[in-house]
């Protein structure tokens, strides 16, 4: 199991979550030059999910499974030679977070632990890591959180009656505006540093430009099919994404 890509803020590594022999996951990073890889977080029991690099470029978040199975967001060393620090105490179970500004984040925070039945849906909350504090401000959303380039805002999907909607939220004044309807067969988004929304279904990576969305690239003769994680490098050079597993020639 290899997912949840992201890239690191000077774009020349990759992290990603990883699960080896049905053991806890770890968050892993490749060097894209020598092809490298390392396991960053090495943890025998809990497991680590969903990488993001923080705004100071030397850290990044992460959410942590624990011993008891609480799902909290904790921050990591890049480097590895910092003790992981808890960000939230009482916020979870937290599913997947973006941030927002340096001190802002958005968090999908699920709305009962994974298998409970008749959960209520998950909500997304803004944080803020001073003080260690939420508030709910969308509810039924998708796990899709990004941040909008050049603004203090950040999107995500709002599910409802009228299907799902990639919807953009002003941390500062939290105004919500529809950007565009999601595609098809499309959980995830992601914008280029000039703030171009993609997205993808299927094989196809689509661009949203002139209020519609235009298939940007099919990558079907490349033999990708059902792709679903997308992840920009910072100068959006390189792309990554997660795709089934290539058909046996």
């Amino acid at each position: 199991y290899d997912n949840q890509p992201a890239f690191t803020p000077d774009g020349g590594s990759l992290l990603y979550t990883r699960i080896e022999n049905d053991g806890p996951s770890d968050i892993w990073r490749l060097d894209l030059a020598t092809r490298e890889q390392a396991n960053l977080t090495q943890t025998p029991v809990e497991s680590e999910y969903s990488p993001t690099p923080m705004p100071d470029g030397v850290h990044y978040s992460t959410v942590r499974v624990e011993r008891d199975s609480a799902q909290r967001l904790w921050r990591f060393a890049l480097r590895g030679d910092e003790a992981p620090v808890l960000l939230f105490e009482r916020i979870q179970p937290v599913g997947y977070h973006v941030w927002a500004t340096d001190v802002t984040l958005g968090l999908y925070v699920l709305g009962a632990a994974l298998g409970t039945p008749n959960s209520p849906p998950s909500t997304l909350q803004l944080a803020d890591v001073r003080l260690g504090t939420s508030e709910v401000v969308a509810s039924d959303i998708g796990r899709a959180l990004q941040k909008i380039p050049g603004r203090d805002a950040i999107s995500f999907v709002q599910q409802g009656a009228e299907g799902a909607w990639i919807t953009a939220l002003d941390v500062r004044t939290h105004r919500t505006q529809r950007i565009a309807k999601s595609p098809p067969r499309s959980d995830y988004h992601i914008w280029t540093p000039d703030g171009v929304l993609l997205a993808a279904s299927g094989s196809r990576l689509l661009a949203w430009v002139n209020g519609q969305w235009e298939v940007a690239a099919d990558l079907a003769a490349d033999g990708v099919r059902n792709i679903s994680r997308l992840a920009l490098s910072p100068s959006g050079d390189r792309l990554a994404l997660v795709a089934d597993d290539r058909a046996s020639p």
